[in-house]
């Protein structure tokens, strides 16, 4: 009997205890979490009439970015040295998905090349173009309002012997018109529009100087 009673006790006290631990996870923060506004910026470029229409392949390797950078949350530099996120906002996807995407559909959209396409599709590129997106956040640069920084460096390689074709590091600026969360979502849209359309400008005329640099040196 005595050990029945003891046995009651034990599982009692797991139960408390149990208890007592949910009851101060839910209270950490002092709150519920709040759920976040998505924000997914809506990119578009038009093709200039000096880009070259190519008769190559483009494969768009995945962005690799380091894990603050690579992230739904949108970062804010506050001042030099200290990155922290807007609270209540974030990104529709990892910045690293949203800046392939957008490069993606401008390639696509610009008329310019037969066929683009992410890695593992299949498609046999003549190409490949390679990405680090080193910088995606708001900047106060010691200043009173923010700039949407975006710092992306590329390499073009051909598909072939993975010879380095091209290299640039693309950095974009964009101030945003406030400190709120709207306006900072605007300056990255125009900050990726902008930062868009010089790289898909390079891929296409590096890209089709190499494809014609191949051809004379073929016997």
């Amino acid at each position: 009997m005595m050990k029945m009673l003891q046995h009651r006790n034990c599982r009692r006290l797991l139960v408390l205890m149990a208890l007592a631990a949910a009851l101060s996870a839910c209270s950490i923060g002092g709150s519920p979490r709040q759920s976040a506004t998505l924000y997914s910026p809506d990119v578009r470029i038009q093709a200039a009439a000096d880009w070259p229409t190519v008769s190559w392949q483009l494969m768009i390797v995945k962005p690799v970015a380091a894990r603050m950078v690579d992230s739904p949350r949108i970062a804010v530099r506050p001042v030099p040295g200290e990155l922290q996120v807007y609270r209540g906002a974030s990104w529709a996807q990892p910045a690293t998905d949203l800046v392939e995407a957008t490069i993606l559909r401008a390639m696509e959209d610009s008329g310019r090349i037969p066929a683009v396409a992410r890695s593992g599709t299949g498609i046999r590129a003549d190409y490949k173009l390679v990405m680090d997106l080193r910088r995606f956040e708001s900047d106060y640069v010691g200043g009173t309002t923010p700039a949407a920084t975006i710092e992306l460096a590329a390499k073009l390689l051909d598909s072939k012997d993975q010879r380095v074709v091209a290299a640039h590091t693309f950095r974009q600026v964009e101030p945003a018109a406030g400190t709120e969360i709207g306006p900072v979502v605007t300056a990255f849209e125009r900050a990726l529009q902008a930062l868009t359309t010089e790289l898909v400008a390079w891929t296409l005329r590096n890209g089709e100087a190499a494809h014609l640099q191949t051809a004379r040196e073929r016997p």
